[in-house]
């Protein structure tokens, strides 16, 4: 149900005719309506809870859309939507054809800038903030980053330069002490300390008033009071990290109190060049299950709202069988170490890290050091494994290629969610891997069709001496992992199903829906071969040659993008050995970013589903055959 005053706001101006206590009650009001809401349609819940009042006094004090509010990864921004027009459309949040579910300037003029990736919202402000100036223009531009998005090393290359500058721009850092994982790192516990002694942050201005107040004085007396203020400064006063870096800084400001929070918005306003607002916030605010477990309930599905326990199906997913077998694999080898970036439990890695602490890294948003990281343990001989996120392992392309791939390094890089993943659209769509990582040299990259595969081709991962990346998907398995480990043949497909004219070489999560496609095909009386890939690099050659011969028509089939991907691997080689007599097509994603919606229904788009597999083989077939097409 939407709240009275919330129902009557259409767009941040409104807010302005509020008093106070009426935005603290429609603060009341959007989290009841985030409750019901994202249990229904799943979304990032805690971090939003955590940022209603900050969101309300941003909106309330700058005047939006022409002040920039950039969001940091965006997951955080259903309070931003909700006051920007699109309250209506908010049970669509996720949904194919819905609203996202982080910033998009194609949905309002009010989203200033796309963000799904975190650290980028400082260097994304500097440069907004620099073309202001240079069109002789005079809007305010916000970036708001979070703390745990403070641990990642780009955050630091845009404050570095932004003090440097001295450019007009007012970045608020939203300190809930948790982003996914709990946060890590120098920073983390320089930040705590400050949480810590919330007293000390009005120390500053009554030093300043205390000296403002003595009556006129002679000017050495003046510039002695000033050096005490400085060394006070520097040795009691919070925020001086930043002020070394040349930002003023505000704070810690209590982040649930909307006037404190305006205050200091308005002070920041008057000041000249740039300045940071430290807010402390309560991730899950309002929901006492959230608060408890923000991990939980940083990005969820369904869940019930008296009990917070999760809707759907509880097989055990590709995740889950991951983790459980890294465990069992280092029980038996010490030099296994697992390494993730801030992803500890989206990666599976919460268990790894309670039995072997000494063994574990969460080294925070810094995907690069993450790999490199890797590197150096692989150079002195341990075998470290590690697990990020496809779509953020873009972040680490050059240390792959360098740091592990150029001096052999058997490191094993396990890339979660690969393919599409549903609901989180096309910021966090795993579907690029396979292209980035296929052309550089030395480095084995494999697909498993299901989950006792997956468990095989961790198992022969750690018994190579080579660098070997495993990518797989967000979904569940298909049947109960075996216990029984069996090494895979390096570079070898399997054959799963003998047939003629035609072979459908799959690639992971296509491997079951081509055998889908090859039984509806069967009954049209065309009978497929169907090959289980496994490595997109290196290429089965003598197979592919193989089946050349035999049949008419080669299709691959994978969820990449079809540019740079497994096909274009399968075209490269049969053009190089200059075979004729067959066809090659080949299935994959199309050439531009894929919406957000229901995995199933994106990959039926692209025609990667059993149907579309099997009409693109009736069409080919047809000359041949005379089978009709659908």
């Amino acid at each position: 149900m939407i709240g009275e005053i919330l129902k009557k706001i259409s767009n941040p101006a409104d807010l302005k005719e509020l008093s106070l206590a009426q935005l603290e009650q429609i603060a009341k009001e959007i989290r009841s309506f985030l409750l019901e809401t994202v249990a229904h349609t799943g979304g990032h819940l805690a971090p939003n809870l955590g940022v209603v009042e900050l969101t309300l006094a941003l909106h309330t004090v700058f005047n939006t859309p022409e002040d920039q509010l950039i969001w940091d990864v965006g997951h955080q921004s259903y309070v931003h939507k909700l006051l920007t027009g699109r309250l209506d459309k908010f049970e669509t949040l996720r949904q194919y054809q819905g609203l996202s579910g982080f910033p998009k300037p194609e949905e309002s003029i009010y989203d200033s800038f796309a963000t799904g990736h975190s650290t980028t919202s400082i260097s994304a402000g500097l440069g907004m903030a620099k073309a202001r100036d240079l069109m002789g223009k005079d809007y305010k531009v916000i970036s708001i980053i979070g703390d745990g998005s403070m641990t990642g090393g780009m955050a630091f290359e845009a404050l570095n330069h932004l003090g440097h500058l001295q450019t007009d721009m007012i970045v608020v850092l939203n300190d809930n002490e948790m982003s996914i994982s709990k946060n890590v790192g120098a920073l983390s516990r320089y930040l705590n300390r400050l949480r810590m002694n919330p007293r000390l942050r009005r120390l500053k201005y009554d030093v300043q008033d205390l000296i403002q107040k003595i009556p006129r004085v002679g000017r050495a007396t003046v510039r002695y009071l000033e050096k005490m203020e400085d060394l006070l400064t520097y040795m009691l006063i919070p925020g001086m990290f930043f002020e070394e870096l040349g930002i003023s800084y505000l704070g810690p400001i209590n982040g649930h109190d909307i006037s404190e929070l305006m205050m200091a918005m308005r002070n920041a306003i008057i000041r000249k060049g740039p300045v940071m607002i430290h807010v402390l916030t309560t991730k899950g605010k309002g929901y006492e299950l959230a608060e408890q477990n923000p991990s939980k309930f940083h990005g969820t599905g369904p869940f019930q709202l008296d009990n917070g326990q999760k809707i759907g199906n509880s097989s055990l997913s590709y995740t889950d069988i991951f983790g459980a077998t890294l465990v069992e694999l280092a029980q038996l080898d010490q030099r296994i170490v697992a390494i993730t970036a801030a992803m500890t439990d989206g990666t599976g890695l919460v268990e790894f890290s309670k039995k072997f602490p000494e063994r574990f890294f969460d080294v925070g948003i810094a995907e690069e050091h993450a790999v490199t990281m890797a590197a150096g343990l692989a150079k002195q001989g341990i075998r470290p494994v590690v697990a990020i996120y496809s779509t953020f392992f873009q972040r680490a392309y050059d240390q792959i290629l360098h740091d592990i791939c150029l001096q052999k390094l058997p490191v094993v890089l396990m890339l979660d969610r690969a393919g599409i993943v549903g609901s989180d659209g096309p910021t966090h769509h795993g579907v690029f891997d396979l292209s980035f990582l296929r052309h550089i040299p030395n480095l084995t990259v494999m697909s498993p069709k299901d989950e006792n595969e997956f468990r095989d081709m961790i198992y022969t991962a750690l018994h190579h001496n080579l660098p070997i990346a495993i990518r797989y998907p967000r979904r569940d398995g298909l049947s109960d992992a075996k216990r029984k480990f069996n090494l895979v043949p390096l570079g070898q497909a399997e054959v799963l199903r003998e047939g003629q004219q035609v072979a459908l070489f799959a690639v992971g999560t296509m491997v079951q829906t081509a055998l889908e496609a090859a039984v509806k095909l069967q009954k049209m009386a065309i009978n497929c071969t169907v090959v289980n890939a496994r490595f997109i690099k290196p290429l089965d050659q003598k197979l592919i040659l193989e089946l050349a011969q035999k049949h008419q028509y080669l299709i691959t089939i994978e969820e990449n993008v079809i540019a740079g991907g497994f096909g274009s691997a399968v075209a490269e080689f049969l053009a190089e050995q200059e075979i004729t007599g067959v066809s090659l097509k080949i299935l994959g994603l199309p050439d531009f970013f894929i919406t957000q919606g229901p995995t199933e229904l994106l990959l039926a788009q692209a025609g990667l589903d059993a149907d579309g597999i099997s009409h693109t083989v009736r069409e080919l077939m047809l000359p041949l055959v005379g089978v009709g097409v659908r």
